[in-house]
């Protein structure tokens, strides 16, 4: 089976905020060194151990969020913001910008994929994804095989 999507658009602004949900879910452990460091207070009574981790804590986000916003200004970039379609079948995702000109994507290419309530998000790298949400195909039975796809291919665990 072959789902064909309809064109859609990644908006900068969703895109970015998926990638920087997604670094924080990896990075979960940041928190783990902010709170230890605010620890010290403990040790030694001074408010320039909170100042300090939460200064360092809002530089930490301040960069992947200026490194997301800048994939969107950059001519490498462009490509994810276009409106594109996609044909996904269990060999590959082809992304096509118009009828004649796509890209095939292998799945060896996506690190891992996201089920979300309201769309896919596979991750080809840190910067880079492809973000479906489920009003792109064309109906339920759609979303089910590109699920079933997921699971097979050990991107989605077994629910």
């Amino acid at each position: 089976m072959i789902v064909r999507t309809k064109k859609y658009q990644l908006p900068t602004k969703t895109y970015i905020g998926v990638a920087l949900k997604a670094v924080i879910r990896q990075q979960w452990w940041v928190f783990v060194i902010y709170l230890a460091i605010c620890a010290g207070y403990f040790g030694v009574p001074n408010h320039w151990w909170i100042t300090g981790a939460s200064i360092a804590l809002i530089l930490y986000f301040l960069f992947w969020f200026i490194q997301f916003a800048g994939v969107t200004q950059l001519e490498q970039g462009k490509f994810m913001f276009q409106r594109l379609s996609y044909e996904i079948s269990s060999q590959q995702i082809l992304v096509k910008l118009n009828a004649k000109q796509g890209m095939p994507m292998k799945w060896d290419q996506i690190k891992r994929a996201r089920k979300g309530k309201d769309a896919f998000t596979f991750f080809i790298s840190k910067a880079q994804l492809v973000h479906l949400p489920f009003r792109v195909f064309n109906n339920d039975n759609e979303i089910r095989f590109i699920e079933t796809v997921l699971k097979r291919k050990g991107y989605l665990s077994k629910m």
